[in-house]
């Protein structure tokens, strides 16, 4: 059976510590993605995951949920350490476990037209499984996972190892402003989005917070706006949301411009909320034509 859309990643244990409080919750790429896009009933979606078997309650609470998920066994589970100051933005991150890296010979049986890979640390997916999903599919990603590196459970920024080798198989790829200057040295969003499409990715979409974000193809540059949430609550999941919201509209056939503005819309209403995002297509169909638009580039 051939998905429309499958999402491969690492489910987290995270610990967020705050001077007010200790909370325990789940998280990563496929946790967020999932809860997401299995609130769109018109999509054949699925969830391959590799976790330990304590955090197997996180997986039947997705399935409670409707979401198929495969679990693929692991020694221990993701686990994240963020420590926060009186200062929000002073944060120290450490991963305290890690799970077992995905292989190709745990994949085999799984089809989908879109395989987007939930990368949390940088050997999550080597170049390999990448290569061999795009015989079979379309290849998703996020840049984020590749630019971390865990030594001694501290958490450093890197370059993307062998991504010249890996980006020739990847046809989405998602990067914010700082992830496209490391990957590529260009400060400038269309330079970077077509270093990029020269190194091989198709579908190039670089967000830029309040300043929305530009999608490029190769031969067109698409700039989204951002959508003005309400409030702004909890921006945990934002790129998640958005790389998901892009890809079903994709994989249900609508054009780029269209898809951008509604992953844009569907970020602005999940940082409303703590959380996965958790409205309706109509939700973000309605923030597209009624809610302010802010800055966006030239």
């Amino acid at each position: 059976m051939k998905h429309q859309l499958c999402c491969i990643g690492h489910i987290t244990l995270d610990k967020v510590v705050t001077p007010a409080s200790t909370v325990y919750m789940p998280g990563g790429t496929a946790f967020y993605c999932s809860y997401a896009v299995s609130l769109f009933k018109n999509i054949d979606y699925t969830l391959v995951t590799s976790i330990g078997d304590t955090e197997m309650k996180v997986v039947d609470k997705l399935r409670e949920a409707g979401i198929p998920t495969i679990v693929l066994p692991s020694k221990k589970s993701v686990y994240f350490e963020n420590i926060y100051g009186e200062n929000p933005d002073d944060r120290t991150q450490r991963v305290l476990a890690k799970a077992d890296p995905f292989s190709m010979d745990k994949l085999q049986n799984i089809d989908a037209r879109i395989y987007h890979l939930g990368t949390l640390l940088a050997d999550d997916f080597p170049s390999d499984v990448i290569k061999e999903l795009s015989r079979k599919g379309l290849v998703s990603a996020d840049s984020q996972g590749y630019l971390r590196e865990v030594r001694d459970t501290h958490v450093y920024a890197v370059d993307w190892a062998n991504k010249r080798e890996a980006l020739q198989h990847i046809h989405f790829l998602k990067v914010n402003e700082h992830e496209m200057e490391v990957l590529t040295g260009f400060s400038d969003p269309k330079k970077a989005a077509r270093q990029l499409y020269n190194w091989g990715v198709k579908e190039v979409l670089v967000t830029l917070g309040s300043f929305g974000s530009v999608i490029f193809d190769g031969n067109n540059f698409y700039r989204i706006p951002a959508y003005k949430p309400r409030k702004i609550v909890d921006a945990t999941g934002c790129g998640d949301t958005y790389t998901i919201g892009y890809l079903y509209q994709r994989v249900s056939g609508a054009g780029i411009e269209e898809a951008g503005h509604f992953a844009a819309a569907m970020s602005t209403l999940k940082i409303e909320k703590s959380g996965p995002f958790c409205g309706t297509e109509e939700d973000v169909i309605r923030c597209i034509n009624t809610a302010e638009v802010t800055n966006k580039l030239a």
